[in-house]
């Protein structure tokens, strides 16, 4: 039914201008020999007359085809633009030319500047009834929008054209576009579609307070990171919601729409470009391999599993204690990649027998360890279940895989493995001292890779701000000075991928991720991109920081110095000289201690970990 009543509009509209276009050629007509005898009918000879009249059926036909060709009844008018005046254009002549033909071949005796005239005269009718259909869709929508939302675009570009058309047009949009924001010196004082130009970014604020705005839409798709990031923090000074173009390719495929249209995320405040990534050596190295992932469902494993699912592993092996997570990625993965040969087993790393039979099963040629406990102040409380986890699950993975013949074995290890102040980040370094001995006593190549934090990953601070905000605050800051590397999880595992490709054993793997990020910032920027006001909309209170959590993380410890990799922004800290002896035989001691639920874990960490400072010991 939805089919037939759209049909029967589009019928009626047609026929509303095919009734317009009889309309004026009749018009045209009448119009020409008008002009040619001054405007005076007794002074028009009877014969031109009858000439007209005559050939004014053929001529009605004519048009309507050659205009029906040209799509003058099928375009859409409220969009019309420049291609569409020019086919109104070059149909009116070709009518015109017509009209010459035929009477020439008839014989017919008619004033040759009739033909121009008529030509003119149907050009003009033609245009005018097509864009002023345009012009009353376009006062009427204005009308309707009289009390919608005021909006400034930035960006006097392309895209910021086609935003401010759709904008204009659309009868399903409440928005006003009041102001356009451009930095070039060229088009201030302009207007695109009859919105002005006022003025360059560092006039944004007066602006936004003269338009009385309330949204600012920057449409800039090409503009980079570090430039976005400086819009974002002139446009956080008002009270406006704002958003955002996602990015360039999106303006390349010609998808520049309001529903592209996105709100601006803490990502766009980072101001650096993703890190690149050389895909084709990950491809080669992954292609036609069985790879493992152990913690496969969390949010770093899971995007593993997606990216190694993309590079056509011979099969790919998901390992998980949660079965929620597995069962979620292994339907998405079903569904994105049918041909995948996949396989997802519920286990835990810390079961030796059950982690055995995995790898004496499927024989893995790579594996990426992603399982872990990582929620500092929950490990903090629960300091041995960190250890049995974290420290022996990884033990026991690694010795299946030295046993059963893993080529390569890559490590998820954390910057707060960095001298660390808590219990989880002493287990992550004693991870990697794991991961350091073995390689030195196995074929397998055992590498870490260490990154900080990632941004939209379960637990992670931003969706507890997000979620905080919603419920209209407060927003919680552990201490106003806390700083933090952040990622995104597309780079974190950019990362790991990319170790693998570089691994030759024994290599921590570490990104430059830039700049840390004051969490007040965060917190700030997050409720100001809400479209609130920090401290008075919603409240931001200080917690203090929580067991075992410092100030500021580090990438890597001194002592383990830098190098370069191909990759400029990935970077290897050579392994720490270690008695391997002595640690193995503390492993040994302390696996003991554990599983015995002593009270006190930490000492004995301590003696492990020389660099392990318990922030209660500071």
């Amino acid at each position: 039914m939805k089919k037939i009543f759209r049909d029967k509009q589009l019928w009626i509209r047609r026929a509303f201008f095919m009734a317009l276009d009889v309309c004026s050629v009749v018009a045209a007509s009448i119009l020409a020999l008008l002009l040619r005898f001054d405007f005076s009918v007794e002074k028009i000879e009877s014969n031109y007359l009858d000439s007209m009249w005559n050939y004014l059926p053929y001529n009605i036909l004519a048009t309507i085809i050659i205009f029906a060709f040209f799509h003058l009844y099928q375009s859409v008018w409220r969009f019309a633009g420049v291609v569409e005046l020019q086919s109104a254009v070059i149909a009116s002549i070709l009518s015109g030319g017509v009209q010459i033909v035929a009477f020439w071949l008839a014989g017919t005796n008619y004033p040759r500047s009739c033909y121009l005239s008529y030509i003119m005269f149907l050009m003009a009718l033609t245009v005018v009834t097509r864009f002023s259909y345009r012009f009353i869709r376009r006062v009427k929508r204005q009308r309707s929008t009289k009390d919608g939302v005021n909006v400034m675009i930035v960006g006097a570009g392309q895209a910021g054209s086609m935003l401010i058309r759709e904008m204009m047009n659309s009868k399903y949009l409440n928005k006003r576009v009041k102001c356009i924001i451009d930095d070039s010196v060229d088009k201030q004082g302009m207007f695109i579609d009859g919105i002005r130009v006022v003025g360059t970014r560092y006039d944004i604020k007066e602006m936004a307070e003269k338009y009385a705005i309330e949204e600012i839409d920057i449409a800039m798709p090409s503009a980079s990171k570090k430039i976005i990031k400086e819009l974002l923090a002139i446009c956080q000074e008002t009270s406006c919601e704002i958003k955002i173009l996602p990015g360039l390719y999106q303006f390349v495929n010609g998808d520049v729409s309001v529903s592209n249209l996105r709100k601006v995320e803490v990502e766009d405040l980072l101001g650096r470009e993703p890190i690149a990534v050389d895909i084709n050596s990950i491809m080669g190295y992954v292609t036609g391999k069985v790879v493992l992932v152990t913690g496969g469902g969390g949010s770093i494993g899971s995007e593993l599993c997606r990216q190694i699912a993309s590079h056509n592993p011979k099969q790919l092996i998901i390992v998980d204690i949660y079965e929620n997570n597995a069962y979620d990625i292994q339907q998405e993965l079903k569904r994105k990649y049918p041909e995948l040969n996949l396989q997802v087993l519920i286990a835990s790393v810390r079961n030796t027998l059950r982690m055995d039979q995995i790898f004496a099963t499927y024989r893995p040629e790579i594996v990426y360890h992603a399982a872990a406990h990582k929620h500092v102040p929950l490990m903090e409380d629960s300091p041995n279940e960190a250890i049995k986890n974290n420290v022996f699950g990884t033990l026991k993975t690694v010795k299946a895989a030295d046993k059963y013949g893993t080529k390569r074995f890559v490590l998820i290890s954390t910057d707060k493995a960095v001298n660390p102040t808590n219990i989880m980040g002493a287990t992550k370094r004693m991870c990697e001292m794991i991961v350091q001995t073995y390689n030195n006593r196995s074929k397998t190549e055992f590498v870490a890779v260490r990154f900080g934090n990632v941004l939209g990953s379960n637990g992670s601070v931003i969706p507890l701000f997000k979620r905080q905000i919603e419920e209209g605050g407060p927003v919680t800051v552990t201490h106003p000075d806390i700083i933090r590397y952040f990622m995104t999880i597309p780079e974190a595992v950019s990362l790991v991928l990319q170790a693998g490709a570089y691994a030759k054993g024994g290599e921590i793997f570490v990104l430059d991720m830039g700049e840390p990020v004051k969490i007040l910032d965060l917190a700030t920027n997050l409720i100001r991109l809400s479209g609130y006001v920090p401290g008075e909309d919603i409240e931001i209170q200080f917690t203090g920081l929580r067991p075992g959590e410092k100030l500021y993380e580090e990438l890597l410890m001194k002592e383990e110095g830098m190098q370069d990799t191909e990759n400029k922004l990935i970077h290897i800290g050579k392994p720490i000289e270690m008695d391997e002896e002595k640690f193995l035989n503390d492993l040994a001691e302390l696996y003991q201690t554990v599983v015995n639920e002593p009270e006190n874990i930490r000492p004995m960490v301590q003696k492990m970990v020389p660099t392990y400072v318990p922030k209660q010991d500071e």
